[in-house]
């Protein structure tokens, strides 16, 4: 017995007591209505998953009117509830004007039994596909959202990062490719990510794809997809990013790593607005919004002939240049302080906070890993700290190199200011214990500071 519910509309009595008959073997639960103005009060419409509705309810009246009439109301009800047309008066028509309004299907009275029977499972199995897709499309969209969501807010108010973002917010209402430049860690993927947030496309999934950790036999198949039995390992049918982002925005990150031979094949789609997966002969249009980013001088590399320069042109419709850190002098601190919040949330060391001296020490930095190098020397910070106060010890930044040093420090004096700080800062401003380290009394240490005027 099929689990399914249905629901027999007709008025006359004979009718509603053969189909009662004819289905209680076959479908766990069947209901009749005498009466189709009971339709607007009858509980739990949604959950019918097949209506049997005659088509004409008034005496010596034929037209199907009445019928298409609470086919209406049936359907705005329960728009996935399957629902057969049933006449004594068949005209292809008029069963035409059913279908068209909603109806599954048709049949004529007097029925034959067996052709009844599976005309409502051919209903009850569309009911039933409705119902797969519609959960699918719940999933898709749950997914996109997932895929979507903001994996860090744009943190910074500086001239610099406010330029960029000026310039994304002109850029993204367009559809054109734009390409996305800066230092490693400086936050190239999260401006793609916004270009697409406030895309029309922003609805539609955002594909991110590691250019540089694809290799040259693995690249047609990742990027194109590939067809069972296409190589070896090709064990199914399986799309690849430019299919997976159709409609939605495609992100090609480390563009600087591509090969010549890799260029050729990622321009020809690009042109072609479509793609063939491996192992096919047949061409599938994308309908994509590329986005590209590198770390690296796409132009210099043109010049070398490491870089195609019609792909260049592809990919650089508009250009974005993502600042280095140590240009956003005064987003430092508030970048500090979002990590600092949210690694102490994380570690559940609430209340922590970075002192004055701290606070100068990762404003002098250079940061040559940028945001990325910031979050994770926080994050180090927060997992080793052991009060509520971080100190200059507790960061760990990378020593500038000796040719850095010598180059930058130029009279003796600018050496000395520099190791008195950086003892200051290394004993969190304990001058018997910075003295100690540099091999002098507390009180020349005072005699110094006085002299560099600190």
């Amino acid at each position: 017995m099929t689990n399914a519910k249905i629901l027999v509309i007709d008025d006359n009595k004979s009718v509603l007591s053969a189909l009662e008959i004819l289905l209680q073997f076959e479908y766990k639960s069947v209901q009749t209505l005498f009466n189709p103005n009971q339709i607007s009060s009858f509980p739990n419409i949604k959950d019918i998953d097949i209506v049997l509705l005659d088509m004409n309810f008034s005496a010596g009246v034929n037209t199907g009117n009445e019928g298409l009439f609470w086919l209406n109301e049936i359907k705005k009800k329960s728009p996935n509830t399957s629902v057969i047309m049933m006449t004594a008066y068949g005209a292809v028509d008029l069963a035409v004007k059913a279908l068209k309004q909603g109806a599954s299907d048709f049949i004529l009275k007097p029925w034959n039994n067996e052709r009844l029977l599976a005309t409502v499972k051919s209903a009850f199995e569309l009911r039933r596909s409705k119902q797969e897709i519609n959960q699918l499309k719940k999933k898709e969209s749950s997914l996109k959202q997932v895929i979507n969501e903001d994996k860090n807010n744009i943190i910074g108010n500086s001239k610099a990062l406010i330029n960029v973002l000026n310039l994304v917010k002109k850029v993204a209402k367009t559809d054109v490719n734009v390409l996305i430049t800066g230092e490693n860690g400086t936050g190239k993927e999260l401006i793609a990510r916004e270009v697409h947030r406030l895309s029309i496309r922003k609805d539609e999934v955002f594909i991110n794809v590691d250019m540089g950790s694809i290799s040259d036999s693995l690249f047609e198949s990742e990027l194109f997809g590939h067809v069972k039995g296409s190589f070896t390992d090709a064990k199914e049918d399986r799309a690849g990013k430019f299919e997976a982002a159709n409609k939605g925005s495609l992100f090609l990150d480390e563009m600087g790593n591509l090969s010549l031979q890799m260029q050729a094949k990622l321009l020809s789609a690009i042109q072609n607005k479509s793609v063939v997966r491996v192992g096919s002969n047949k061409a599938m249009s994308v309908d994509i919004r590329l986005i590209c980013a590198t770390n690296c001088n796409l132009e210099k590399m043109v010049d070398e002939g490491l870089f195609r320069e019609d792909l260049l042109y592809r990919i650089n419709t508009i250009h974005i240049e993502v600042p280095p850190l140590r240009e956003r002098e005064e987003d430092i601190l508030v970048l500090a302080d979002f990590f600092l919040n949210k690694f102490a949330s994380k570690y559940d060391k609430p209340g922590l906070k970075i002192n004055n001296l701290a606070q100068e020490k990762l404003m002098e930095y250079q940061w040559p890993g940028n945001i990325r190098e910031l979050q994770h020397t926080i994050e180090r910070a927060v997992i080793l700290s052991e009060g509520a106060i971080l100190k200059p010890t507790d960061f760990l930044l990378h020593a500038k190199s000796s040719n850095s040093f010598e180059t930058e420090l130029t009279t003796l004096n600018e050496m000395e200011h520099h190791m008195i700080t950086k003892a200051l800062e290394l004993h969190d401003g304990n001058y018997s214990a910075a003295a100690d380290q540099l091999g002098v009394s507390r009180q020349t240490l005072y005699n110094k500071m006085k002299k560099l005027n600190k």
